[in-house]
């Protein structure tokens, strides 16, 4: 298989260089060339595969030509050591509860997978490979452990400082071995520019090997299709259409679920919820697709005011905006809507959802139609985010699992950082 950016200015390249590399030279994003719808025998067996059988099956389409099929298979079913329930929060509404891997958040399946390729990729090489993933709140952790102890890569995790919650922060902070924590005074999409200006940069792509893990890389994305087909896989109720709605802040979540229904998943749309950071629910309202600087939210993992993955969805189709927007609708809530959705979502039905989780529900209660059946990403555990819940349901409703309990105790290690790329560049070529 081969991948072409985005931006069509770059040669296409092969799996390795692809993963490996993570952004093409013309700083245009990866998409495979080929998306192969599955057999429809796959589809009726989906009822009576397990989750590592379906996913398998899903990622020889992508990554079968290039990695051995039985190492391939070890990948998949060691990054799915958990499952991903789904659950009936209400007639005709389900949570696809992604939160249930290492780090309890969705991004445990995507990082997971990404550190098995690389490993795989890089066990003749004698290089060192440094990993740089911007973090907004879950992907720092979810990467960070995922590639914890892997000989030859060493993990670089910025953040934006006094932005994540404390929960998510001593996920990456209290590490050590080969992760190192870089607390940036600035806002996450400042960290982003860091990473995607270190991949231009020829200096450092002379002297060192570097590659990203935040969802711009394809080996990160991809595999978060899988659990789209393990959602369909669980329901009971086969008569309705089926509606995704997906807490959406760099964008590479949804536009999983859409390479999933272009594979022939029988999904009939899906919604981008957002927080008040509405680059791309303006985009489906107007056609223009304007970015500005984001604002910080208490669903802080969407708090992105420039969405890397949106240029995927473009390619995907055409820049068509008539197309996207008869395929995904775009909602925008304020704080004071996703604390409502939280309090009456847990009032009336006794689930609990996390603020990123409350913001994809809010927008299935209020589209979704007779003849649908919506399903909602929650995509990390509540006691992430303790203290902000716990001020909406009250003290004592959040339970803290054991896991969460343990990276409290860590003594925090992290590297201050400013937006300046130079700082940054200097700081790379020192380690």
């Amino acid at each position: 298989m081969k991948y072409y950016s985005t931006n069509r200015l770059s040669p296409e390249v092969d799996l390795r260089t692809a993963v490996t590399k993570g952004l093409a030279p013309d700083r245009g994003l990866y998409m495979p060339e080929t998306i192969s719808e599955l057999d429809p025998v796959f589809f009726a067996q989906l009822g009576t595969l397990t989750f590592q059988e379906m996913a398998y099956r899903v990622a020889v389409k992508f990554f079968g030509e290039d990695i051995p099929s039985e190492k391939l298979k070890e990948i998949v079913y060691e990054t799915l050591s958990f499952n991903t329930p789904l659950v009936e929060v209400e007639p005709s509404i389900y949570s696809l509860e992604l939160f249930h891997g290492p780090t309890l958040a969705f991004k445990d399946v995507g990082a997971r997978f990404m550190a098995r390729i690389l490993a795989h990729f890089l066990s003749e090489e004698k290089q060192t490979v440094h990993v740089l993933v911007a973090t907004s709140g879950d992907t720092g952790s979810a990467v960070a452990n995922g590639f914890l102890g892997i000989e030859g890569i060493k993990v670089l995790v910025l953040y934006p400082k006094g932005k994540v919650s404390e929960i998510q922060e001593k996920q990456f902070v209290t590490l050590g071995q080969n992760i190192t924590a870089l607390e940036v005074d600035g806002s996450f999409d400042d960290c982003q520019t860091l990473v995607k200006s270190a991949f231009m940069d020829e200096e450092l792509q002379r002297k060192m090997v570097l590659t990203s893990a935040n969802s711009i890389n394809v080996a990160r994305f991809l595999p978060q299709a899988f659990y789209y087909f393990n959602a369909v896989a669980q329901l009971k109720e086969k008569h309705k259409k089926i509606v995704f709605s997906v807490p959406s802040g760099n964008f590479g979540n949804l536009t999983a679920g859409l390479i999933a229904k272009r594979m022939g998943l029988p999904v009939s749309r899906f919604i981008a919820a957002n927080n008040s950071n509405d680059v791309v629910c303006n985009y489906l309202h107007t056609g223009v697709y304007k970015t500005k600087p984001s604002v910080q939210t208490i669903a802080n993992a969407m708090d992105v005011g420039d969405p890397s993955n949106f240029a995927r969805i473009l390619d995907l189709f055409g820049h068509d905006h008539t197309w996207i927007s008869g395929v995904m609708s775009g909602t925008s809530y304020t704080d004071g809507q996703i604390k409502e959705s939280l309090a009456s979502c847990y009032k009336h039905t006794g689930y609990l959802c996390d603020p990123h989780g409350a913001v994809a529900y809010r927008a299935l209660k209020e589209q979704l139609q007779p003849d649908e059946l919506g399903i909602f990403l929650e995509t990390a555990d509540p006691a992430k985010f303790t203290e902000t819940v716990e001020e909406i349901v009250g003290k004592g409703n959040v339970p803290m699992p054991e896991r969460l309990h343990e990276f409290m105790k860590g003594k925090k290690k992290t590297v201050e950082m400013g937006v300046e790329f130079e700082k940054f560049k200097k700081y790379l070529l020192s380690i």
